[in-house]
């Protein structure tokens, strides 16, 4: 399905009966993946009679990819999820993974009426305030690599990314529950590059098939990575665009899933980023830690991902 919004064009996959028994639900994946990071979620839910469907964000995969960084601010993301509800029916639940987390979060604070619930992985929701997240964290890693930091200048990291024919295998591993203690053995300096220290795996994780790897290197591969990591270059945007949403709560029912060894648990040195995914959730309806497993929680730990998903949805 294609669905527009003004002069983007969105890629979704859909599943599942349009006989509406049961709320639709709308997954927006992260980086660097697709919409094809919720296979696991779509066959399941899809079989279980809901409406499921599944976005390539703008930037990535069949979905348009608009050169300015400005084209990446949260409220234009949120603003292509909302188009994709409407699409879709008006309401949803939403589910989201990395970046897509925090889209889907920013959605249900400045799209309420199209959102019903929303459950974040591996990012739990904090709302813009005061202090810009990359000032703190320059602050945080002063002498210490930091990709987001990294990712600030145009052209750096999409050349070093280009490079190399196993740039997403090594993040895929390095950043997963088999991958990290390697890829995260010795800290690196400010002047290193993302994949220095991250070792190319002498096989696929066991989450990832052959087939799921070259079809995420194709996609890479033809629309290149400038749009996905023009998100990085947004926030600041967003930041300084943040009077209308600063301070704002979830108010809809919502949950938070990850890994156990997910590098974002740590961002903040001495400081577990998920012991409080609820503090600015008002209808929070739990957290699942999911032992094992890495960044790439629903496709790593589908399984478990997919029972405490269903959990959340059958209370909704």
């Amino acid at each position: 399905m294609r669905v527009t919004n003004g002069e983007i064009e969105l890629n979704v996959i859909v599943d599942g009966p349009a006989d509406g028994s049961h709320p639709p639900i709308l997954c927006v994946h992260g980086w660097p993946e697709l919409s094809h990071s919720w296979r696991n979620q779509i066959a399941h839910f899809a079989g279980a009679g809901h409406r499921i469907a599944a976005m390539d964000v703008r930037g990535y995969g069949e979905s348009s990819k608009p050169h300015p960084v400005e084209a990446y601010t949260m409220a234009e993301l949120c603003a292509d999820v909302a188009a994709v509800i409407d699409a879709f029916g008006g309401r949803a639940i939403l589910f989201g993974h990395d970046w897509g987390a925090p889209i889907v979060w920013n959605t249900a604070v400045r799209h309420p009426d199209h959102v019903l619930a929303v459950a974040g992985l591996s990012v739990p929701y904090t709302p813009l305030n005061d202090r810009f997240f990359l000032d703190v964290i320059d602050q945080v890693y002063p002498d210490k690599f930091f990709y987001q930091l990294y990712f600030q200048q145009e052209g750096v990291a999409e050349a070093e990314f280009a490079a190399d024919p196993d740039t997403l295998l090594k993040i895929y591993w390095g950043i997963s529950g088999e991958g990290v203690a390697e890829a995260f053995a010795e800290p690196k300096g400010r002047d290193a590059q993302f994949l220095t220290g991250m070792p190319k795996p002498g096989r696929l994780p066991d989450w990832l098939s052959a087939e799921d790897l070259a079809l995420y290197n194709a996609a890479f591969a033809k629309g290149g990575w400038r749009g996905p990591l023009n998100r990085y270059r947004a926030q600041r945007l967003d930041w300084e665009q943040r009077a209308a949403v600063q301070g704002r709560h979830v108010t809809q029912p919502a949950c938070f899933i990850a890994g156990t060894l997910d590098p974002v648990r740590r961002f903040m040195p001495g400081y577990d980023v998920y012991a409080n995914a609820d503090t600015y959730c008002d209808d929070f309806r739990g957290t699942t830690l999911i032992e094992g497993a890495g960044h790439w929680v629903q496709q790593e730990a589908p399984g478990a991902v997919n029972a405490a998903l269903a959990a959340f949805v059958r209370g909704v």
